[in-house]
């Protein structure tokens, strides 16, 4: 029995999965990690404490949140089509 809140999605419907939601925790983990190597390089070369160490955790931090931000709203504009039809 199904209300109208529910929305069941049929294998070939192009519905919203976990599946499309399954890498998003690790491209953010490794967004945030391979800035903050490329901040310890920059630290490393350049000799200064860390400052960009800090500030390559920073910028990773915000392109992994830009970039989960851009696919959800994505999906959510799929799924919102997919239901109009």
């Amino acid at each position: 029995m199904e209300d109208g809140k529910r929305h069941r999605q049929t294998p070939g419907s192009g519905g919203l999965s976990a599946g499309d939601f399954a890498g998003v925790g690790i491209q953010f983990a490794v967004a945030i990690i391979a800035f903050l190597y490329a901040g310890q390089w920059l630290d490393n070369r350049i000799g200064t404490s860390g400052v960009f160490t800090i500030i390559g955790v920073f910028v990773g931090a915000g392109a992994a949140f830009y970039n989960m931000y851009r696919k959800i709203a994505a999906a959510q504009r799929k799924d919102d089509e997919s239901r109009g039809r």
